[in-house]
């Protein structure tokens, strides 16, 4: 019985075993069979991976055979075109090299043979020149610093801060008060780049640069144009005590807001300073062949950049985050999209040029917000509520009826004049090819009153940018000869006055106090008159 039981034993250990470690929670089948199905899943997965790896191979090489099958009965054919013109030249260089043919082995084909070894060399370049450019060290990339704030700022009648710089002598001193508005991807650091303040105290002027809505530490506009922007200029006069007419300075870009302060605020402009002024690309009042001069100067990007700031401005944020927003420097003609001439790309190589655009850079995007350089791209192809041509000086033409008819009959009329009574000033480079020289033949034309001024050998920035001779030379075309600043008015004595007893009396120093006191003297005598 015991031999029985110990064979029944036997073949209940030879079948399927209980895993007591699963007896309590149960379900340990299950688990043993998920992962088993995991895991021939993965190897399934790898075997089709492998499988079509192969099968891919295989049918590129059959591709490749039927494209050289094709070749052969179609293009390398005796009575083909290509053949023909090519084939005798073709089989005269392989006669000529036949020689090369000793140094390979006899069991090789030589077609095959030297179009392996051509390929392998064209390999070998090409890892050649990429590892040579890997070897020259490649500059560092500076980061944008956002420097601590410190701007002076004035409070705008709606509530928001404009940020202004001034150079030069003070306020109480100033024979010439200038006003400048930066241009694109610019600050209030940048003014007259490099002007010496030695000039400035010599011809007695006081330049003063402020921050556009939103660049800088100025505060954004909700809806700004260029009419807001003059009225800007105007309260910054007011707010820094300019009492009278000031110079207003534009360059480039900067000039627009310049061509708004003689448009809206005229009566506070004593003349304009204008280099390398911009105008509207589709200014209509331009001609077909001023517009085409214009346009064939710039760069492509430069020209995409302008129709999608006119057409599509939702997608300048895109180009612009990847540019002069992204955080890092870089080269102002590859950002700004700029086709710059031989003195101009000098001068913007050159270690004081980029740090001062670096600097200014930084300046100009410490808010980090693209609203305002896509407003200020829109101003420039928009509609501008004028043109260049309103500022004309021309007779105001009398009003239409017959009752301003017989006023000029019988009534003596006076000729009134419209447009910008004061002096404007053009210089312009005749090699910028940022604003080209068609623009001041066009200024020139509908401004027959400005002054322009054609520099023959001068850029975009070499005119204005670090040159103390080109600063001198405008400042005595509009100034004159240097005069200094004005001499301080003298305090009043405030001192005592004393008596001849040695008493010491107060002095009055008001003469609203004296003609009160006289006063009162007459009514006392009036009244003792009177009683008597």
């Amino acid at each position: 019985m015991s031999e029985v039981n110990e064979s029944w034993r036997e073949g209940i250990d030879t079948g399927i075993r209980y895993n007591s470690s699963y007896s309590a929670v149960g379900g340990g089948i299950g688990v043993t069979k998920a992962a088993a199905v995991a895991g021939n899943e993965a190897e399934n997965w790898k075997f089709h991976a492998v499988e079509f790896a192969k099968g891919f191979a295989e049918m590129s090489v059959e591709f490749g055979k039927g494209v050289r099958d094709v070749l052969k009965q179609s293009v390398i054919r005796e009575d083909s075109v290509l053949v023909r013109k090519v084939g005798a030249p073709c089989y005269k260089l392989c006669r000529r090299l036949s020689f090369l043919n000793e140094y390979l082995p006899e069991d090789r084909d030589p077609a095959h043979a030297w179009s392996v070894i051509f390929f392998v060399l064209f390999i070998a370049f090409s890892v050649l020149i990429v590892s040579s450019d890997d070897v020259s060290p490649n500059p560092l990339v500076k980061k944008v610093y956002v420097h601590p704030p410190n701007a002076s700022r004035i409070l705008l009648p709606d509530g928001r801060h404009l940020a202004y710089h001034q150079q030069g002598v003070p306020a109480e001193q100033a024979r010439f008060s200038m006003i400048a508005p930066h241009s694109f991807v610019s600050s209030r650091l940048a003014g007259i780049p490099g002007i010496k303040t030695s000039l400035l105290q010599e011809y007695g002027v006081r330049l003063v640069t402020y921050d556009l809505p939103g660049f800088g530490e100025s505060d954004p506009h909700p809806s700004r144009n260029l009419e807001s922007s003059a009225m800007d200029m105007l309260h910054l006069s007011y707010a820094i005590n300019v009492t009278d007419k000031f110079w207003v300075v534009g360059f480039s870009g900067g000039s627009m807001h310049a061509w708004a302060a003689l448009k809206y605020i005229p009566d506070r402009i004593a003349g304009a300073v204008m280099v390398a002024p911009m105008v509207n690309p589709y200014e209509p009042k331009m001609t077909k062949e001023e517009k085409n001069k214009m346009w064939k100067r710039w760069t492509t990007k430069k020209k995409v950049m302008y129709m999608l700031a006119r057409k599509f401005p939702r997608l300048l944020p895109y180009f612009y985050r990847r540019s002069f927003l992204c955080g890092v420097h870089g080269q102002i003609e590859t950002w700004l999209s700029l086709s710059l001439g031989i003195r101009d790309k000098a001068l913007v190589e050159h270690p004081t040029f980029e740090e001062f655009w670096q600097r200014d850079l930084e300046e100009s995007v410490r808010q980090v917000n693209v609203k305002p350089f896509v407003e200020e791209a829109v101003l420039q192809v928009s509609n501008w509520g004028f043109s260049p041509a309103d500022l004309k000086v021309q007779r105001k033409r009398p009003g239409k009826g017959i009752l301003h008819w017989i006023k000029s009959l019988y009534g003596q009329t006076e000729d009134i004049l419209s447009g910008f009574l004061g002096q404007i000033h053009v210089w312009q480079g005749m090699e910028d090819m940022v604003v080209p020289p068609s623009t001041s033949d066009f200024l020139q034309r509908v401004l027959p009153d400005a002054m322009v001024h054609r520099l023959l050998y001068e850029g975009h920035f070499t005119y204005f940018y670090f040159c103390d001779e080109c600063h001198r030379q405008i400042f005595s075309t509009v100034f004159g000869n240097p005069q200094g600043p004005l001499a301080p008015e003298p305090e009043a004595d405030q001192s005592p006055i004393k008596k001849d007893d040695g008493d010491i009396q107060d002095t009055i120093m008001s003469d609203v106090a004296i003609d009160e006191e006289n006063a009162s003297t007459l009514v006392d005598s009036d009244k003792e008159d009177f009683i008597d």
